[in-house]
């Protein structure tokens, strides 16, 4: 008889009265049916609550992509976790039948150059930000970005009046599909191939703390790291 699972109630993880094979398949569906279901990605932590103990994930994990491979979805790493999300070749498709409008953030070009700056020198100040980018990052952008939960208030900085630090959340690691920040694209890499115009999105930036009037952009997660 299989062993219930480790003080978790009455589901049984190791699955010993099961052939390996079809453990193992067993195995493959729990983890699909939860990475399915959940509404964020789902941790290596809580994957192991619903498997053997000797059980690797990232095989797990592994298979089950394999299986979806022709699919136009797959599982992704991202966050720390893993999530299913549709293939970025479908972007078109998807577009076409939602408008563009059920998966992008609101957020303009001008926010995006600041959240960039945010990610790539984080922890930094919106002083700092500022200087970097040559004009007065308002306080509405930085609202805007926390509104969306794409920043949080980071330590403060030794710098006289100890201002807030700024940095990047789980969220922004999720809307981007990266699995840590070790997985931001090279900015050098960006600009030459033309993917962020540093020029370009800083006259779009708001200038004063009560600027409004810039168009918002649907900023996808197939768009981050993009190449050509």
């Amino acid at each position: 008889m299989g062993r219930p699972s480790r003080e978790t109630g009455l589901l049984d993880t190791e699955l010993d009265a099961l052939p390996p094979e079809l453990r193992w398949r067993e195995w493959m569906t729990r983890v699909e049916a939860v990475i399915f279901a959940a509404p964020e990605p789902v941790t290596r932590e809580l994957l192991s609550q619903i498997v053997g103990r000797g059980c690797s994930i990232d095989l797990l994990i592994e298979d089950i992509a394999n299986e979806l491979a022709a699919r136009p979805y797959e599982i992704v790493a991202v966050a720390g976790g893993w999530q299913f999300r549709t293939r970025p070749r479908q972007a078109e498709v998807l577009k076409a039948a939602f408008g563009g409008t059920t998966t992008g953030a609101d957020i303009t070009e001008g926010d995006m150059l600041v959240l960039a700056s945010i990610a790539y020198h984080q922890p930094v100040t919106r002083g700092v930000l500022s200087d970097m980018l040559g004009r007065e990052v308002s306080r509405d952008v930085i609202g805007h970005l926390r509104r969306l939960d794409m920043i949080a208030s980071g330590p403060r900085s030794p710098q006289p009046g100890a201002p807030y630090t700024y940095v990047t959340t789980r969220k922004f690691l999720e809307h981007f599909g990266l699995e840590t920040l070790r997985d931001l694209p090279d900015l050098e890499a960006l600009e030459d191939a033309g993917l962020l115009s540093r020029t370009e999105m800083t006259d779009g930036m708001a200038i004063s703390e009560g600027d409004s009037e810039q168009e918002p952009v649907e900023i996808g997660a197939d768009e981050w790291g993009k190449t050509p």
